[in-house]
């Protein structure tokens, strides 16, 4: 029997880090719910086992029941049906499995049937269903539009949904429209207060809605009168049992066939507000959107993870000139690169999740009691470290995914390219991550904050002061010297200005510099707990240092007059026929 999770040894790896024992301890109110549930756990050795036992579970079906449906689902896809989104065979079975399982509503409290998990196990489990199927995980994992009604709706609206979810209703996030796309301020849906109803009305167009015929529909909607930005925009719950919504059509994607991407019309739909009015777009959904992208990160690496895994399969048993193909250099190389990748925005992943859950745990807490200066303080240190660790995780994960997917077909040569191969699905399905929940450039707008702050300088003072063994030391000078090379990167571009063009046509640089010096320091703390990663760290360090060179070398020599040039290019229309 298949089991995604056991068969991974760097999943339960990175579910005893040590840092778990104080995320549980937070989550769990210090076991305060031993005696009130009788699955809450009594002490950290419990939670953990629980953890590792779900995990199992999600593992066996993911590799039992949604990797042997993935190829059928891709075959088949949703259709509609009187104005309803009709699944897949698989994909309904895979959500029959899940929910039967009890594996939605992962993260909820225990008084809303959920598991009270923290998000490393929940991420863990999505990662783990992403790789058996990319597409799949989008359904099951918008299970995150729960959190948010957990943290910002009323406790009317939170008793009214919640326990729907763990019960196997599904969600769907309507944000974009057909006119806006990343640029959310543009949201023209509007919302309308029925006093006689005494409801909120929906009316408008959404589009590229994931799950978009879901039971729970969180929307973004103008709610103030004669605004035009993100002030004027509110928060709304739907509920697919009013029938006010009109299924226009599913899209016919690429890839991650499976998941209905669907544009919907509102008729004067019925919905509940969520939180407060104008905090729509600044508050809940930047929360939602950190999340997704937290999502997002999980869905690449466990792609990754199945995209490696049939490369380095197809290598051992495909023989040419009288050996496996896996004995070619050129092979093993991508391979071991693809390998070192996959480890790399892995750690980053859980190490993103980290700090999400510390964070998360403490405003919860916030909620139940005031919290001490010293708790407050913790909580702001996590928050702006997962502020800025979000967005890196989104960009080199999909990113890398995607890097990763190509060359797993590379290795299977013309087979790759034919649909008998699961390489070629994963390659589709890949390349949506790198532009939903915000493509690769908005995440570089995002995290280029943190560059321009030095916040990812700190975190990187934080990691070099950690006690290696000492045949380590010399992996850690090779980080530290790339440290010293994307400091003149730096320097270099901010001497025009954080606020000029140059900066931004550079920004890109910098944070992908950064990302390969924190990645090599996250696999260089795996490696002093487990030999296992060493080649994925050296791999990784020698790619950065190559690359952190490569951009060093970019911008020193390049100048404003090549940026007008390069601009000019852009702006040119060339005609044929002239």
């Amino acid at each position: 029997m298949s089991n995604f999770y056991t068969d991974n040894e760097s999943l339960k790896f990175y579910l005893g880090h040590p840092m778990m024992e104080k995320i549980v301890a937070l989550k769990e109110r210090n076991y305060a719910e031993k005696n009130v549930y009788p699955d809450a756990p009594a002490d950290y050795e419990d939670a953990l086992d629980n953890y590792d036992k779900v995990m199992e579970i999600v593992g066996e079906i993911s590799g039992e029941v949604l990797a042997a449906n993935a190829e059928s689902v891709d075959h088949e896809g949703p259709k509609v049906v009187n104005n309803e989104v009709v699944y897949a065979r698989g994909t309904q079975q895979n959500h029959e499995a899940l929910r039967d399982a009890g594996l939605y509503g992962m993260s909820l409290p225990r008084k809303y049937d959920g598991l009270n998990f923290p998000y490393i196990p929940y991420v863990m489990a999505a990662e783990i269903v992403s790789r058996a199927d990319a597409g799949f995980a989008n359904i099951w994992g918008l299970q995150d539009c729960a959190e948010t009604i957990y943290e910002f709706a009323s406790e009317e609206i939170k008793a009214e949904f919640l326990p729907r979810i763990n019960a196997g209703a599904t969600c769907s996030m309507d944000l974009t429209e057909p006119d806006a796309g990343s640029d959310l301020q543009s949201v023209r849906l509007k919302a309308t207060f029925d006093e006689k109803a005494n409801c909120w009305r929906l009316n408008g167009v959404k589009r590229f809605i994931t799950n978009g015929d879901a039971d729970i529909k969180l929307v973004l909607a103008r709610s103030e009168e004669g605004t035009t930005d993100g002030r004027g925009l509110s928060y709304f719950v739907y509920d697919r049992k009013d029938k006010a919504v009109t299924v226009r059509r599913i899209e016919n994607k690429l890839g991650i066939k499976g998941s209905p991407t669907a544009e919907l019309v509102f008729n004067n739909a019925p919905a509940k507000l969520v939180g407060d009015r104008k905090l729509g777009l600044i508050k809940y959904v930047m929360s939602l959107m950190n999340g997704a992208r937290l999502g997002v990160g999980a869905q690449s690496v466990g792609l990754a993870e199945a995209a490696y895994r049939e490369a380095y399969q197809y290598a051992q048993e495909r023989e040419q000139f009288g050996k496996a193909i896996i004995n070619f250099p050129q092979v093993y190389e991508m391979l071991t690169n693809m390998r070192a990748k996959t480890d790399a925005i892995r750690t980053l992943l859980y190490e993103t999740a980290r700090f999400v859950d510390i964070y998360k745990a403490y405003e919860a807490i916030a909620r139940e009691r005031s919290l001490t200066a010293e708790e407050r303080a913790d909580l702001k240190y996590h928050q702006r470290n997962a502020d800025i660790f979000t967005p890196m995780l989104k960009l080199f994960s999909s990113e890398y995914a995607n890097q990763v997917a190509y060359d797993s077909i590379q290795v299977h040569g013309g087979s790759g390219f034919m649909k008998e191969y699961a390489c070629e699905r994963l390659y589709r399905d890949a390349r949506i991550l790198t532009i939903y929940e915000g493509t690769s450039q908005l995440q570089v707008v995002a995290a280029i904050r943190g560059i321009g702050n030095g916040s990812y300088l700190k975190r990187i003072e934080e990691y070099d002061a950690m006690t290696l063994k000492p045949e380590l030391e010399g992996l850690r000078n090779r980080l530290r010297a790339m440290t010293e090379e994307y400091k003149k990167i730096f320097e270099t571009v901010s001497a025009y200005g954080s606020t000029s063009e140059m900066y931004d046509f550079h920004a890109r640089r910098m944070v992908e510099s950064m990302g390969y010096i924190v990645m090599g320091y996250l696999l260089l703390q795996d490696t002093n707990r487990c030999e296992r990663f060493k080649r994925s760290c050296e791999v990784m360090i020698a790619i950065g240092q190559g690359e952190i060179a490569k951009n060093l070398a970019y911008v020193k020599n390049f100048t404003p007059d090549m940026l007008s040039e390069y601009k000019a290019t852009a702006e040119k229309v060339c005609c044929t026929n002239e």
